[in-house]
């Protein structure tokens, strides 16, 4: 299916891996080709994304990059993005195939339902063999200058200027020929995830393995699930459990979850009814195959009136890739990091014609541009007053580790 979609300039694939937990309406959806499109360009971009999604009144597929920060936040966004996607763009699909146990609906404005499985069902079967030859990733930071830059932000803390920040280094390599579809397979295998995407907009691939809901939004009622705090995974199932649980208990883990929870407590009571914000679950671990995460779910009715660019407007940047207070850290944010999170730190997701949506956290991805040979990644962790710097780097090397494993080690430069 997504060899077939792939040979389209846009498609979105969007993977939910068989998990059970999290709501999902759908096991796997594509969407492939523009039947109508629009591209966003931070400054006014949410009231015409507003504007495009009423008059389609149709499925919507797309992203949110990080530079609509000054569309929802004022912060201005220093550095293009480095894959070559725009600040944000929405697409109805001119193909639309949606897949849920038992049962695969078929939607196209040019074809017929048969001429459309026919397609798929004549494309080679497997997957491309190669990925292509190792790049050599080069680290944006030394892990001295990592340590330095950390020291700097726990001044800022200790000043009262923040209480948390997410901040993020990156990882690039240059001159890379690589098969985006063998890659993103090859991720799925290493890190099956519940919000996994391959999104193509022409030249610009994202390769995602996330684990994260950034919002769900059905009849009315939203739903974003915070992940902050991270574990490792032991092949030993009592040591396995042992790590879930001292990640359970971390008061420092717990201190960073608490402060995201507040955060988007705060941004859904801008669009919600007075009294239905909740905190539905705090502290759940959750384990995925390479980690542990802690993830909290809060939900609320939105107002009458009220949809899904409204939550963006109120809630973008998510809280779990910012810090609080959102503001302020966005500023640092851009002081600090010298390379632009692009779509990395946005969000993929999708619109039905009924409102409801659902969208990830961009995280847990290659950025892959097919003209420049660009292909890079970004790692970010939450820093307080009392993280420890190094114990931070080697939480961002976790992170990474299904990315890095991809190729063998010789096509890594982890120390820049």
């Amino acid at each position: 299916m997504l060899s077939w979609g792939n040979q389209f300039n846009i498609c979105c694939f969007m993977d939910n891996h068989h998990y059970q937990a999290g709501s999902h309406t759908y096991e796997c959806l594509l969407a492939a080709g523009a039947w109508r499109w629009i591209r966003l360009t931070a400054g006014h971009a949410l009231p015409l994304l507003h504007a495009f999604a009423a008059h389609t009144n149709d499925w919507l597929f797309g992203h949110l990059g990080f530079g609509l920060q000054y569309d929802c936040m004022g912060v201005t966004n220093r550095f293009a993005d480095a894959a070559g996607f725009p600040d944000g763009y929405f697409f109805v699909p001119e193909h639309l195939l949606l897949l849920r146990p038992g049962e695969l609906l078929v939607s196209s404005y040019s074809l017929a339902a048969g001429q459309v499985l026919q397609q798929i069902t004549s494309q080679p079967a497997g997957i491309p063999a190669g990925m292509g030859a190792a790049p050599r990733f080069k680290a944006q930071y030394s892990r001295e200058d990592y340590i330095r830059i950390i020291k700097a932000l726990q001044a800022h803390i200790r000043r009262g200027d923040c209480y948390e920040i997410n901040f993020c280094q990156a990882f690039a390599a240059k001159e890379v020929i690589a098969d985006p579809v063998a890659v993103f397979h090859r991720l799925g295998e290493l890190s099956p995830t519940p919000f996994s995407a391959y999104y193509k907009l022409n030249d610009s691939y994202c390769l995602c393995a996330s684990p994260e809901r950034y919002f769900r939004l059905a009849d009315g009622r939203v739903w974003a699930e915070p992940m902050k705090g991270t574990a490792s995974r032991h092949p030993d199932a009592a040591d396995d459990l042992g790590s879930a649980r001292r990640l359970r208990e971390d008061p420092k883990e717990q201190a960073e979850n608490v402060m995201v929870v507040d955060l988007v407590r705060n941004d859904l009571s801008r669009v919600c009814r007075a009294g239905t914000v909740q905190v539905e679950e705090l502290f759940g671990v959750y384990p995925f195959p390479r980690v542990h995460q802690m993830v909290s779910t809060i939900t609320g009715e939105l107002q009458a009136g009220k949809g899904w660019t409204d939550v963006v407007a109120a809630s973008f940047p998510m809280g779990s890739m910012t810090g609080a207070p959102k503001k302020r850290v966005l500023e640092l944010i851009s002081r600090y990091e010298t390379t632009g999170r692009g779509i990395f730190s946005g969000s993929i997701g999708y619109v039905d014609p009924e409102g409801g949506a659902d969208f990830n956290v961009v995280i847990r991805s290659l950025q892959y541009n097919r003209e420049s040979g660009y292909l890079g990644y970004l790692v970010g962790s939450g820093i307080t007053g009392y993280a420890d710097a190094l114990y931070e780097y080697d939480e961002c090397l976790l992170k990474a580790a299904a990315i890095r494993s991809l190729w063998p080690v010789p096509g890594s430069d982890l120390q820049g």
